[in-house]
C-alpha cells in the first residue's frame, strides 16, 4: 500500500474499521480506591558502611555533595516528615499507612518524577533529608509574628509546603559515610542514576512494560507517559470527534514517523491507548485494537459510597418516592396519587357590612360629627 503525506488520504480506508469502545469515566469516592494504583513494593538496601563514626570533615563533605543533588522518585512519596528509612532496613510506615499518608497528606512526587535535596540536617543517629523543599513552609512559626502591625519574615502567607521529607536512619550512630554510599542506602525510595524523567518512569514499571518501552513498542492500553517513555514527543497531533461513538466521543491521535518512513498511529480516549496502526512502505496496515498489557491495568474502580451517605440495610434496592406537596400523614386523594383534588362544596358569602357612615341618615342632625363642644 503507497503512502502519501496526506493524512486524510490514509485515514479514508483505516475509518472504515471498527474501533475499540472508549473506557468509561468513573467517579471515585473513598481512600482505597484513590490509593489502588499506589506501589508499596520495598526490598532493603545491603551497603557495606564503615565502623568509624562521622567526622566533622565527613559531614561538611555530605553537605557540599548532596545538597542541590537531583534524582527520581521510585514511588509516589507523600508531603509529610514521617517517613523513616533504616539504613540497610526497612521503611516505615508500613504499606497501608503509607497509602493512607498519601491519601491524608497529599502527593508530593509520583513515580519518574525528578527531586532535589534542598536541605540536610544531622542528629545523632540519623540524617533527616527535605526533598522539593521539604513538608513545612519557610518561618512557618515566624509567620504569625508581628511587630508594630509589620510581619516579622515577609512573604506569602498562603504558601504551601509540597516537598517531602526521609530521615536516613543508623543504628549506633552516623558513620563515616560517603555521598555515593547515602545515595545508595536511598535507593529503594529515590534513584541518582543519570537519566531522562521517561526513563526513570520506565524503571518503575513491571519488566513486560520495561521491555516494551526499551523496545520503543507502544501496546494498546498504555497511557500518555508510558508512550513519551516509548517513542518521545509525537511530531504531530490531530483531534477529531469518533463517528463510531453515538455519544459523539472525542479522541486524540498521535502521529509518528512519515514517509518513507514507517508511520505510526497511536490514538488515545481519555489517558488510555486504544488503538496502534503501523504503516510500512509496501506492506499493509497493521492494526492493533485488543488490550495489550496482560492485566498490568488495575479494573475500572468503583464508586464507594461514604460512611455517613450509607443507606441502611434493605433499602438500597427500594425506589425512591415521588415528590410531593402534601403535609405528612394527609390521606392520598381518591382519584390517586396523582390526581389534584379541587373543593367542591362552596362555602356561602358573607355579605361586606356597611361603612360607618351609611348606617344613619345623613339627614339626621345627630348624627354628624361634633368637631367642638
Amino acid at each position: 500500500m503507497a503512502l502519501t503525506p496526506n493524512r486524510s488520504a490514509l485515514l479514508a480506508g483505516i475509518l472504515a474499521l471498527s474501533f475499540a469502545a472508549a473506557h468509561a469515566q468513573v467517579f471515585v469516592v473513598g481512600e482505597k480506591s484513590a490509593t489502588a494504583d499506589i506501589a508499596t513494593d520495598f526490598k532493603p538496601t545491603h551497603v557495606p558502611l564503615p565502623e568509624e563514626k562521622l567526622t566533622e570533615r565527613g559531614r561538611r563533605e555530605l553537605v557540599r555533595n548532596l545538597e542541590a543533588e537531583q534524582g527520581f522518585a521510585h514511588r509516589a512519596l507523600p508531603i509529610s516528615a514521617g517517613l523513616s528509612l533504616q539504613a540497610n532496613g526497612q521503611l516505615t510506615p508500613g504499606p497501608e499507612q503509607y497509602k493512607k499518608m498519601i491519601y491524608e497528606k497529599g502527593q508530593s512526587a509520583a513515580p519518574g518524577d525528578r527531586v532535589i535535596i534542598t536541605a540536610l540536617e544531622f542528629k545523632g543517629d540519623r540524617i533527616i533529608l527535605d526533598f522539593n523543599g521539604g513538608p513545612y513552609a519557610k518561618h512557618r512559626f515566624l509567620r504569625h509574628i508581628q511587630l508594630n502591625d509589620a510581619p516579622v519574615v515577609a512573604g506569602d502567607p498562603a504558601e504551601v509546603a509540597t516537598g517531602s521529607r526521609i530521615t536516613l536512619v543508623f543504628e549506633g550512630g552516623i558513620p563515616e559515610i560517603s555521598a555515593p554510599e547515602v545515595k545508595a542506602l536511598l535507593e529503594p525510595l529515590i534513584d541518582f542514576g543519570v537519566k531522562s524523567s521517561e526513563q526513570a518512569y520506565a524503571d518503575t514499571l513491571p519488566s513486560e512494560l520495561k521491555d516494551a518501552i526499551a523496545a520503543h513498542e507502544v501496546l494498546v492500553g498504555m497511557n500518555h507517559r508510558m508512550v513519551l517513555a516509548a517513542l518521545g514527543a509525537p511530531e504531530n497531533k490531530i483531534r477529531e470527534q469518533q463517528s463510531s461513538d453515538p455519544g459523539g466521543g472525542r479522541y486524540e491521535e498521535w502521529i509518528y514517523g512519515h514517509v518513507p518512513q514507517t508511520i505510526r498511529f497511536v490514538r488515545f480516549v481519555g489517558d488510555r491507548v486504544t488503538v496502534v496502526e503501523i504503516a510500512a512502505l509496501g506492506k499493509p496496515i497493521e492494526i492493533h485494537d485488543k488490550d495489550e498489557m496482560n492485566g498490568f491495568n488495575a479494573p475500572a474502580p468503583t464508586r464507594e459510597v461514604a460512611m455517613g451517605d450509607q443507606q441502611p440495610a434493605g433499602e438500597q434496592d427500594k425506589p425512591a418516592a415521588a415528590p410531593s406537596l402534601r403535609l405528612p400523614g394527609e390521606p392520598v386523594p381518591t382519584g390517586g396519587a396523582n390526581k389534584v383534588q379541587f373543593p367542591t362544596d362552596k362555602p356561602a358569602a358573607t355579605p361586606i357590612p356597611p361603612p360607618p357612615s351609611t348606617t344613619t341618615s345623613s339627614t339626621d342632625p345627630s348624627a354628624a360629627p361634633k368637631l367642638f363642644k
